[in-house]
């Protein structure tokens, strides 16, 4: 244990099951620690880094911008935050932009405008979601996620039901037109990378347009590229009425943002929600910098191609390891279902210089960043191979 982790280990909440490693410097896929030792990042800050370490684009932009302003609070107009929601609305699908500090906050506003609609219309259902989801740690969030993150925080929020994940019989016996909202994730990234069917999608948006629900897509792990598409409700024939976003969306920098139609933004009046770090400056002129630079350099269709090609690549070894038990995911997300608990092998790839994390307990998530090659690839997985074997119980 080094200097600065016997520090934080004596000064910071104990909250984190943190890896046994001080990280000090990144560019590109890898990164170092302390000692000096290299390491190639197949996590990326939890799908936030998507164009790795140190990226020149956005090292420019943050440069740049700190030497003119960073913050102003929203009680002034800035032109990173005007041009970044121009920019939003005009790759998306969507109208009305409103900017926030992470994911969590993004979602709290969803929560908030649902609600605020949803009381208009004399709606007096909940606000839907599903076992599995993750959607934050606040209180309200941790009520629509899962059940192991509600323990010792009751009495939770009324208002909120779940329903499993994936089981349409449970939508059609619980939507009805009372329901406020349903918040969903294309791919459930903290419950164990699991992609939506699209039966289950299909019969989602029906519902929702059938009793005048509005269909939330929590985009926050896989937006802007991760899963091969901008979001990840576009691998399926369906139109959320909003949409949260976060973490790749700054490439690095703290920005969250709540994107829906104008007609739905106007339910917020004045004074109803705001922030007063939201769209700041300095992280409208970070996430300019990432948004377009994905764009640009064609990362999305990347992803989708890297992506196919690494579960290909993978296939074999599921084939190999009778203890995997599925390997899914769309894109850059992709989950190894293990039998038995994957944090011995966390702990086992960064003994042989690889960031991998563990999810859901026996779950394998890749998340690398949208730059990484094919020869990475290559590499990550024999010696992914490797560890699952030299950690079978």
């Amino acid at each position: 244990m080094d200097e600065i982790q016997k520090t934080e280990k004596s000064f910071h909440f104990d909250l984190y099951r943190r890896l046994p490693v001080t990280l000090v410097r990144g560019e590109g896929t890898r990164v170092w620690d302390s000692s000096g030792r290299e390491y190639l990042d197949f996590l990326s800050g939890i799908a936030v880094n998507v164009l790795g370490h140190g990226h020149p684009a956005i090292i420019r932009a943050i440069n740049d911008q700190s030497a003119k302003l960073i913050h102003v609070s929203n009680i002034f107009y800035n032109e990173p935050q005007a041009r970044l929601a121009e920019l939003l609305t005009g790759i998306s699908d969507f109208e009305r932009v409103f900017f926030c500090n992470s994911g969590l906050e993004a979602n709290e506003a969803a929560i908030k405008l649902a609600r605020k609609i949803g009381n208009e219309k004399g709606k007096k259902g909940p606000i839907i979601s599903f076992t599995s989801g993750f959607h934050g740690r606040s209180i309200a969030s941790i009520t629509m996620g899962s059940t192991k993150h509600q323990q010792g925080f009751g009495p939770l929020p009324r208002g909120f039901l779940k329903l499993p994940y994936n089981d349409v019989s449970s939508l059609k016996e619980n939507v009805n037109d009372e329901t406020v909202a349903i918040f969903v994730e294309a791919i459930q990234g903290e419950g164990g990378v699991n992609p939506a069917h699209m039966v289950f999608m299909v019969a989602l948006q029906e519902l929702c347009k059938k009793y005048e629900v509005l269909l939330v897509g929590d985009e926050i792990q896989t937006g802007f590229g991760r899963t091969g598409r901008l979001f990840g409700y576009q691998h399926y024939p369906i139109l959320p009425d909003m949409i949260t976003v976060a973490k790749a969306l700054g490439g690095g920098f703290p920005i969250g943002a709540l994107l829906s139609s104008s007609s739905l933004s106007s339910h917020f009046k004045y004074g109803d929600h705001g922030t007063t770090f939201g769209g700041n400056p300095l992280a409208c002129a970070a996430s300019l910098a990432t948004v377009k630079t994905i764009m640009s350099e064609n990362l999305i269709e990347s992803a989708a191609e890297l992506g196919k090609y690494f579960l290909e690549m993978l296939q074999p070894m599921r084939d190999r390891i009778p203890q995997i038990n599925e390997i899914r995911g769309k894109g850059l997300m992709i989950g190894i279902d293990l039998s038995f608990p994957c944090r011995p092998v966390v702990l086992k790839m960064l003994e042989k210089g690889f960031i991998i994390n563990c999810t859901a307990e026996n779950v394998i998530r890749l998340l690398p960043p949208l730059i990484i090659t094919k020869k990475e690839i290559d590499r990550l997985i024999i010696n992914l191979e490797e560890a699952i074997i030299e950690e079978i119980p």
